[in-house]
């Protein structure tokens, strides 16, 4: 195992794990919005989605992209007009109303594993954990520790993001904060699209 390569992914992994992007914009805004308990389901979601995308594409998904390159453009597109959705949906959202529990969820385990396969920073991610740290052991054990990392690292950054989103439920009282902090939320998320636009 190269240790130097193996520290160099552990850094690669935290900083794009803990930067901004539409995973980590999703959950500060759930866990303002909800609260940590009922944003849970969406931590697992995208801890074990991604970790799941990083073993299947490990194992063999990648020489499929490589092969029929059009299924990598499609996910870009699709993935593209969901972050568009997602983040109207969140900039258009009010406080929660008691009386609206029934009606306004947040993002459930299996949608949020399912949005790692369209989410734009998370094949970045992928493409690079795959291809510049497969030296980091023999194949698999290389698969095996960087989804081993995915997990832990992937898990605690979803945990930091949802308590700052809680953290400011007593900062953010007023419906009317709570509206314009989704706002913003949403143009960030928006604007999280800007390295996959200029690609288009």
């Amino acid at each position: 195992m190269s240790q130097q390569l193996l520290f160099a992914f552990i850094v690669f992994a935290i900083v794009m794990f803990f930067t901004p992007g539409p995973n980590n914009i999703m959950l500060l805004a759930s866990g303002l919005n909800f609260g940590f308990r009922r944003t849970l389901p969406h931590v697992f979601g995208v801890t074990v989605g991604f970790a799941f995308m990083v073993a299947v594409t490990g194992l063999g998904l990648g020489a499929v992209f490589t092969s029929y390159p059009v299924l990598h453009t499609i996910l870009k597109y699709a993935g593209a007009a969901y972050l568009v959705y997602l983040a109207f949906a969140i900039g258009m959202s009010g406080p929660p109303n008691p009386g609206d529990a029934e009606r306004r969820r947040p993002m459930t385990f299996f949608g949020a594993a399912l949005f790692q396969w369209v989410n734009v920073k998370g094949w970045v991610m992928v493409i690079g954990t795959i291809t510049a740290y497969a030296a980091i052991a023999n194949y698999p054990w290389n698969i095996l520790l960087q989804v081993a990392l995915s997990l832990l690292l992937g898990f605690v950054s979803c945990v930091t993001w949802v308590l700052c989103g809680t953290s400011l439920q007593s900062l953010v009282k007023s419906p009317g904060a709570v509206r314009a902090f989704n706002i913003v939320m949403g143009l960030l998320l928006l604007a999280s699209l800007y390295p996959v636009l200029v690609e288009l």
